[in-house]
């Protein structure tokens, strides 16, 4: 079901939502969060789709702000907040309100916001595209408990990554780090299984790729050892190697959804490494609310910011 709002309220969204709920008979709240996505009007729709797809997993109120610009005489006509309300198969299994600030109404998108989160339920905001560059200090990064963003749609990821490190705030993460979930899995396994001490790393990756250089410097701050960062033809991580007296240990995945694992004195291995879909790591973040301490080691790793060595053994 959906209900259009023109020039509307917070008070008459929040009426429009209890009166969906009716409508298809569900009128309990059944959600466990708030989502409040962050974008523009070009990435809103897949944006909505991979919250909604996700809200299969953690049912939620989607709240999604997307600041328009004045384009036609209507939109001039000064300050004016739409919105879509979502109920139902419309909106996944939770309810999605797309609320489009026009004017002065844009720059006080908290305002707006605050009287439709869930009562006592954890806030988590994502920025698509456009994460300003110290995410906690933003007006609705500072209502979350989560706040999520994605390097991979910075222009400069790397730069981007040392903004982030120098800005880093408990709660804070990204989906970069998110990506690299089965690689860090993998890695571990493999190394349960060799019981040997890694003398040198290699990350292998496509140029100027945030996720391989957040696992060179998570490898680096685990492992105490330099590792060497390589330019393949991608996509995105292609290669790990880890360099041991007995031999190397390597995972390789040169493209599609398999991997290779080559441990010393063992045959090869064949496993499933494939690259996630947004819903898949949205749902994954969504699943701890806490502060991600290994993201937190691996984004200051490199930069000089990072606590002590004995602090990230800890960690």
């Amino acid at each position: 079901m959906k209900i259009d709002l023109t020039d509307t309220t917070a008070s008459k969204i929040n009426k429009a939502l209890v009166q969906g709920r009716r409508a298809i008979g569900t009128p309990a709240v059944g959600m466990v969060l708030t989502m409040v996505i962050v974008t523009d009007e070009e990435n809103a729709y897949d944006a909505v789709k991979a919250a909604e797809e996700a809200s299969r997993e953690h049912p939620s109120r989607t709240l999604v702000v997307i600041k328009r610009t004045a384009r036609t005489p209507r939109d001039r006509q000064g300050t004016r907040l739409d919105a879509e309300v979502r109920v139902g198969s419309d909106a996944g299994t939770g309810e999605t309100v797309i609320l489009r600030l026009y004017g002065e109404v844009s720059h006080h998108a908290a305002s707006v916001v605050l009287p439709l989160l869930l009562p006592d339920a954890p806030v988590v905001v994502w920025w698509p595209v456009d994460a300003p560059d110290e995410p906690a200090k933003d007006p609705l990064g500072a209502l979350a408990a989560r706040r999520i963003t994605d390097l991979y749609a910075d222009a400069d990821a790397l730069d981007a990554l040392d903004r982030r490190a120098v800005s880093y705030t408990p709660g804070d993460t990204d989906l970069a780090w998110t990506r690299l979930t089965p690689w860090r899995s993998m890695l571990a396994a493999a190394l349960d299984q060799a019981r040997v001490e890694v003398t040198s790393a290699a990350v292998e990756s496509e140029a100027g790729n945030p996720s391989a250089e957040l696992l060179a410097r998570w490898l680096g701050a685990r492992l105490g050892v330099p590792v060497e960062r390589v330019v393949s033809a991608g996509p995105v991580v292609t290669a790990v190697r880890l360099g041991t007296a007995n031999g190397e240990i390597r995972i390789d995945r040169p493209d599609g959804p398999l991997a290779t694992l080559t441990l010393p004195g063992q045959p090869e291995r064949t496993l499933a490494l494939k690259v996630r879909t947004t819903a898949e790591l949205i749902a994954e973040e969504l699943r701890r609310l806490d502060a991600d301490e290994m993201y937190a080691v691996a984004l200051q790793a490199g930069t000089g910011t990072s606590d002590s060595k004995e602090s990230v053994q800890h960690a």
